[in-house]
């Protein structure tokens, strides 16, 4: 118990008290007085607020679901027999050893206004497109998105895929089992663990896409790209912690709903494989 003492302590001083002093700010007002809900109601009203916050969904709701489908069917296509397999790996796991800040100045020299796509649109005979500050900017960040994070994805599923018992493929070959059917009943479902733990993990990675937005186009970007971290970031420079920690409340328990929802999800598609 002595040796666990530190890390307890380090929790409770670092985790644990920093999230009370929030939920304190989000129902008290500026004096200290309890507001009780009133920050909340106050927040629920900011137009600022409900954008960031239908921005930062609607950029999970893309982001998630094609980092977790584009990552297996990439798995998939790595565990057959295809020339230059190594260099294809390699290829998608190479941003992960690359600082955000490299990646973000490539994205920059790709869809700056006279960047490389514009100049092969304009050669096609196409008008060039301000990407950063139009409605396509969230396409440049989803897609900035997926090329950062799917190789580490691949990584995980190529590993569950691993996993497989092969006696089940084997018996399903035998038997004349179409390939949908071995990935739907066998596949799919043994891999349920690694699609709860990819896809918990790109949720929180989506939530963190602020300091990719905030390099490309700092700290008011276009409306279409301001997210809840722009928001409690614009808070915290303006000491309104009202509003900032009622926004991160907010924030935590959507994430602990959706993160409840798919485990219950995966404990219901993935239970008759279990043990």
């Amino acid at each position: 118990m002595c040796f666990l003492c530190p890390s307890f302590l380090g929790v409770f001083l670092f985790f644990i008290l920093p999230f009370a002093v929030v939920v304190k700010y989000a129902f008290t007002n500026a004096a200290g007085e309890n507001v009780q809900f009133q920050n909340f109601v106050n927040l629920l009203k900011n137009p600022i607020f409900k954008m960031a916050a239908g921005n930062t969904l609607r950029f999970s709701a893309i982001a998630v679901p094609l980092s977790v489908a584009l990552a297996i069917v990439l798995a998939l296509m790595l565990e057959c027999r295809i020339p230059m397999k190594s260099y294809f790996r390699s290829f998608f796991l190479s941003p992960m050893m690359v600082p955000v800040a490299s990646i973000v100045l490539i994205w920059q020299v790709l869809f700056s206004y006279n960047g490389t796509v514009n100049v092969l649109l304009t050669a096609m005979g196409k008008t060039a497109i301000d990407w950063l500050n139009s409605d396509k900017a969230p396409l440049v960040v989803v897609l900035l998105f997926l090329w950062k994070n799917l190789g580490y994805n691949m990584i995980l599923f190529m590993a569950g895929l691993a996993n497989i018992p092969r006696e089940l493929l084997e018996v399903a070959d035998v038997e004349g089992a179409s390939g949908a059917y071995k990935f739907f009943a066998i596949k799919l479902r043994y891999l349920s663990p690694t699609v709860l733990f990819v896809t918990i993990l790109s949720l929180i990675n989506s939530f963190k896409i602020f300091r990719e937005v905030y390099l490309l186009a700092g700290n008011y970007p276009y409306e279409s790209l301001y997210t809840l971290q722009h928001f409690m970031n614009n808070m915290f420079n303006a000491l309104d912690y009202q509003k900032l920690s009622a926004a991160a409340l907010i924030m935590a328990v959507c994430m602990v709903a959706l993160i409840a929802l798919l485990f219950a999800v995966e404990d219901w598609f993935g239970k008759d494989v279990e043990g």
